[in-house]
């Protein structure tokens, strides 16, 4: 479950980031597929490497962790916006 947030999350921070930063926006397909592969790969490593939940004491209610899920959705954003801007970076110079 928390891999969904991650992944919905990195395909929003890629297309903000996208919008953002006008020189790097390559579509919102390719901002959305950048963001899904980011928001995925810093939700897994993040859950691998048991860091800590960014919510502190929120702990979890009915079956829901609450620290974790916001540790997926702002590492889900943060990873999404990341890789686009290097798909971004590496796409323009590939057109020069």
């Amino acid at each position: 479950m928390e891999l969904i947030f991650g992944l919905i999350s990195g395909a929003v921070g890629g297309n903000a980031a996208g919008k953002a930063i006008g020189g790097l926006d390559q579509g919102t397909l390719i901002n959305s597929i950048a963001g899904l592969v980011g928001g995925g790969l810093v939700g897994t490593i993040l859950s691998a490497i048991g860091a800590p939940d960014l919510a502190g004491a929120a702990g979890g209610a009915g079956g829901l962790d609450f620290g974790a899920i916001i540790r997926q959705v702002v590492g889900g954003g943060v990873g999404g916006g990341g890789v686009l801007a290097i798909v971004g970076l590496v796409r323009n110079m590939m057109a020069k």
